[in-house]
Formats: C-alpha cells, structure tokens, sequence
C-alpha cells in the first residue's frame, strides 16, 4: 500500500488532485506551482490544469493570452468550453466586435451565447438578425438571463408580437413551468395582476377553477390558461376534460379545439384508451408535436389496426417516419395487408441495423434475404496504436484518479471519427482495462463491421451462472438487464439512489433480504458484488414469477415497478413488441425494447438454447386479477 502511495505522488497524479481542488477554491497560487509541477513531469493531465489556472483568471487575461492558449491547446476537450467562457464574457461587456471575430470558430452549442450573437449581429445591423431571434424565443424552457435582453430588443422592435408572447405562453404553460409563463405573460400589454393570480390558482387546483369559472375567457392569454387548466385535467381524467370543454368549446377557435383535442388524445393515448384515436383526428388544425405523432401511431399499433397506422405513419414528418421505430411497424402494417414486396424490401434495409427493430427484422425474412453481420477481431498492432494517442492517455489517468465524467468526454474524443476496425480496436482496449461501460459503447458504433464479443461482454460468469440457476433464471436474461443498468460497471450508481451492476434500489434491497431471511444486511453491502447480483436476481425471480415467466413483462416490472406492468396490459392479447412499444413511460419503453434484444444476443454467446427475438418477447394475456404485493420498487 505504501508503495502504491508513493507511486501515485511521484507520477504527479496527487498534483492533479492537488490542482483541481486549488481551482475548487480559487487559489490560483497553489494553482500555478500544481501546473508548473505538473509541465515538469509532463503528465498527461498537465494540459487540464493550465485550463482551470486560465478559467480561473480569464477576468484579467488579455485576448492575445487566451489566444495564445487556444492555439497552443488547439483539438483539446476543453479548448471550446474555454472559448465559450470567453465569448460570455464578450458578451457582457458587449465586445461586439471581438465576439464576431471569436465566435465563428466556436462548435458546442449555448443559449446563452447564441443570443450574444444574436445581439452581436444586430449591432452591426446585419440583415434580418432579429428576427433569428425568434428561435431561442419560442422555447419551452427557461434561457439565460441574458436572452431578456435580446427578447426586449425584439419586442421594441416589434419582432417579437402578442401572437409570438401568446405562443410561448402555451409551451411553457404544456411543460408546467409557471414562473415562465408568468413571465411571458408580464410582456404583454393585455396582463394584469388578475391573470398573474389566476395562473398561481390554476396551477393549485385547475378543476377548481375551472369548476368555479374564475379564468376570464376574454383574452387569448385567458382562454390558453384554460386550455393549460383542462391540459392538467387529462391527465387524470379524459371525461372531466372533455365534458368542462364541451360547455365553452364554442368561445374557442379552430386552432384552439384542436390543440385541446391533441392534448387529450395525448393523455389518453397514454392510458391506453380507445377514445385516442378519434380524439387525435379532431386534432387536425394544429400541429401535433413529435410525441403526439408518435402515441397517435402507438393508438393504432396498440389495436393492431394498419389501415390505420399506415395513414398516421404517412402524416409524420419525413424524418419521424424514418426513425427505425416506425419504418418497422410500416413494414409490419404492409406484411399484414400482403403487400409483401414493399414490406420485404423495408425489412430487408432494417435487418442491416443493430438494434431491436432490426434483429425483428430479420427475423420477418426468409433466412436467404437476411444481411450477414461482418466480424472483425483487431490485432495487438492495431490495439497498440490506438493506446499510444495522447488523448488516450489523457482518458486513462482520468480514469485512475476516479475523474470519470472526463474521462468518458476524452473517450468520446478518442473515438469520434472512426472507422469501424478502429472502434473494435478501441472497445478491445477498453474491455483489457475493464472499462465495460466504454467497450460496450464503443463496439456499439459500429455500422458494417461488428464484434459481438466486445458488445455483449460476459464479465464475472461464475457469478452469474450461479445466481442464475440458484433463482432458475434465464442467464441470458440476467446478462440482459445489467448490461442495460450498470454496463457491468459495479461501482454505477442511478440519480434515484439505484446501486451496482444490477442498479438495486435501497428498498428494493431491504425488501429482499428480509424475504431471504438476511437478519444481519445493511445498505453498505449493497456495493459487494456478490450480494448486489443475490439481491437482483432474487427481485428477477420475483417479477418473473408474478407474471408467470413473461420476461417482457417482468423486464418491465424491474424497471417501473410490477403494479405498473400489471396495468399496462390490454384488454385483448399483445404481442410482446407492441406492448413494449405502448409502455407510456420513455425510459421503460427503451430499457424493455434493449434488455430483451440484449437477452436474445446473448443467448448464443453463452451456449445457451436460442430462439428468435418474436418468441422470446412472447404474448401478453390480456388483463387478469393478478395480486400485486405493494412494495417500494426499483423505480415506483
């Protein structure tokens, strides 16, 4: 242990630290004398130190220092986050002139200093830059402070209208952000106190005030915040929506009916209710938003009514009906009304892509039709060249010294541009080092030529073998789900408290171990390998129980909570892809759709018997009187 201490002060990694936490603390004199240490020993990591002794003076730096800097660090991670610091700094001081000249060689993307250059441009009275302007107004979210700014310079102008103040008002009012709204409707000449209270009470208790009439229907801004109000309604409740609409619908115009209409459709698409559909066809003098079009299409898909969902697949915009998603299900809508070339010919590009939809796609080709995966293995040349990059070296010591988010920004540089034999040389390195999280991502990027072995990795396999047969598992399935929670990292921990590979929740854990009898457990041990792959596998096995072996449905349960997967089910048999597809909830509709395509890759890898990806994700009965113990789960 000593010597590793010593190891680790003589490399300069201690300096690291040492200087980060200088920075942390704006004590640029320690700073300085880390980064000059740091030069000395030329550690990979000096470059990140001179960048937080910069960021911390850029205040008094001159522009030719920070130019200097640039070009002297010209490629690296931070070089335009640096850049970005300075172009706000422009901008407040309102450097015009300077800022043009900076921000055309700036790549990331910032709010707040695309309205800067906004600002920047209509200062030199360039065409129409106001009018850009509109853009960063009509968002849903908040903008920097300093887009207010440039939102009273367009309003002065008159860029910025009642209609633009009107519309913002309802994105913001859809996202649920009050202090927005009632800022936006602040601008507006038409606002008053009264509003600004009827927002706060609407927000309270919207069937109140509904109920009571205390929304004044005599401005646009009126009649949006009773919209907002029979919005917050559907949630819960299609029939009150609907029934406080049809006593004033005739107040609204046509635009108005048919957003209120898209928002309940919405909701009630949602919930699984028949009504969905005829509610999104009165829909349709507004614009319906990408996750309308996407829960009309689940409406249809979830009744199995092609004619239907081919109508809606061809009302979405061009690159929504391209998404892998829908040109499967088109597929699926042709297949049933036989018209078997078109079908086959999208299954045929399908089949080609990696993902769930194209394993299925495959899957409906005859085997002759199917596209071959081409496997590469690197040799030890081509994994060496790769380790030697700087930045490699830059993501590896970020990695040793526990700075992870960087080190995964570094990896994403290391591995930006290229070519499939270059990814799986970078994934095979990753997977030496035990970096599965990286090899895993890595090898997924592939396009044509694949390695099977770095993308569906089998670390601890004695472990697994014997959890699974002690709770009877599919191995496959296990592998499944912590490839899809943990990427076999065991130290990864969830921003809702879920820990290890198998990403258990504290309650979670507690529950099992009093079921399996652990009178001594506690949260800490948790983190231990052994007992967090008992604790998952035993909650699997409980799951898959419930729900008589349907691992679709157990998968989802493992995510959202077996209450959930429960209610999910229909009123007539699902196919297992179309119930995943109609989960509600975005992150268990994708994390269903990936364990169940990872469960069927690793099927072969592990020798086991293996079936198609349509048989494993099986049927789901239609709904039955199943007892569901109330338990707090992983995510419920």
């Amino acid at each position: 242990m000593l010597h590793a201490t010593y190891a680790f002060a003589l490399n300069g990694d201690d300096d690291v630290l040492f200087a980060k936490a200088a920075y942390e603390k704006q004590n640029t004199f320690a700073l300085s004398d880390a980064v000059n240490r740091l030069k000395y020993l030329q550690h990979p990591l000096a470059p990140y130190a001179d960048y937080w002794l910069m960021l911390a003076n850029l205040d008094d730096a001159s522009p030719e220092t920070i130019r200097q800097f640039l070009t002297r660090y010209d490629g690296m991670l931070f070089t335009d986050r640096l850049r970005g610091e300075w172009l706000k700094k422009l901008g407040k001081e309102q450097q015009w002139s300077m800022f043009l000249d900076v921000y055309p060689q700036y790549q990331l993307q910032d709010p707040s200093i695309a309205c800067y250059a906004v600002e920047a441009n209509a200062e030199f009275n360039v065409e129409n830059t106001l009018e850009a302007g509109k853009s960063l107004w009509l968002k849903a979210k908040e903008q920097p402070s300093n887009c207010n700014h440039l939102f009273d310079k367009m309003q002065r102008a008159k860029v910025l209208t009642e209609e633009d103040l009107i519309a913002r008002f309802r994105l913001a009012l859809s996202e649920n952000r009050i202090a927005l709204a009632k800022g936006i409707a602040n601008r507006s000449n038409a606002s008053d106190a009264v509003l600004l209270k009827q927002i706060d009470a609407v927000n309270a208790n919207p069937q109140k005030a509904i109920t009571k009439r205390t929304i004044s229907l005599k401005t646009p801004f009126g009649k949006e915040l009773y919209l907002y109000a029979l919005n917050q309604i559907a949630k819960t409740s299609s029939s009150q929506a609907l029934s406080a609409f049809r006593t004033i619908d005739s107040l609204f115009n046509a635009e108005q009916k048919s957003y209120f209409y898209g928002r309940l459709a919405l909701h009630a698409a949602q919930r699984h209710e028949l009504e969905a559909y005829q509610w999104f066809r009165l829909a349709e003098n507004t614009v319906l938003s990408h996750d309308q079009m996407e829960w009309f299409a689940r409406t249809t898909l979830r009744q199995m009514h092609w004619p239907h969902l081919l109508d809606v697949i061809a009302m979405m915009p061009a690159e929504q009906a391209e998404e892998a998603t829908w040109r499967y299900w088109k597929a699926r809508a042709l297949k049933a009304q036989n018209q078997m070339l078109e079908a086959n010919s999208l299954f045929s590009m399908l089949s080609t892509e990696r993902h769930f939809y194209g394993w299925l796609a495959q899957e409906e080709l005859e085997a002759s039709l199917r596209a071959q995966p081409v496997e590469f293995v690197p040799t030890e040349a081509e994994v060496e060249l790769f380790a030697k990059s700087d930045v490699v070296q830059r993501a590896e010591a970020l990695q040793r010294l526990d700075l992870r988010w960087e080190a995964k920004l570094e990896w994403a540089l290391a591995t930006d541009n290229l070519s499939d034999e270059q990814l799986i040389a970078a994934a095979e390195y990753a997977a030496r080092k035990k970096w599965f999280d990286l090899a895993v991502l890595t090898a997924d990027k592939t396009k044509e030529t694949h390695n099977f072995q770095l993308r569906y990795p089998t670390p601890y396999r004695n472990l697994m073998q014997s959890a699974a047969k002690e709770q009877g598992l599919d191995e496959a399935w296990v592998y499944g789900i912590i490839r899809q929670e943990s990427r076999f990292m065991h130290y990864a921990k969830s921003g809702v408290g879920a820990s290890g590979l198998m990403q258990v929740m504290p309650a979670t854990a507690k529950w099992v171990a009093g079921k399996v009898g652990w009178t001594d457990y506690h949260h800490g041990m948790l983190h231990d390998l052994d007992t967090n792959i008992s604790l998952g596998t035993y909650y699997m096995r409980y799951t898959a129980d419930m729900f008589d072996g349907q691992e679709t449905m157990a998968t989802a349960a493992y995510n959202a909570g077996p209450s959930r997967a429960k209610k999910w089910m229909g009123n007539i048999p699902l196919e297992g892809a179309i119930y995943a597809e109609t989960i509600p909830f975005s992150e268990t509709r994708n994390y269903v759709k990936k364990v169940m395509a990872n469960a069927h890759l690793y099927s072969p890898r592990l020798g086991l018997t293996n079936m198609s990806l349509k048989k494993r994700l099986g049927e789901i009965p239609a709904k039955f009187s199943a007892v569901v113990q109330p338990i707090s789960t992983m995510n419920e």
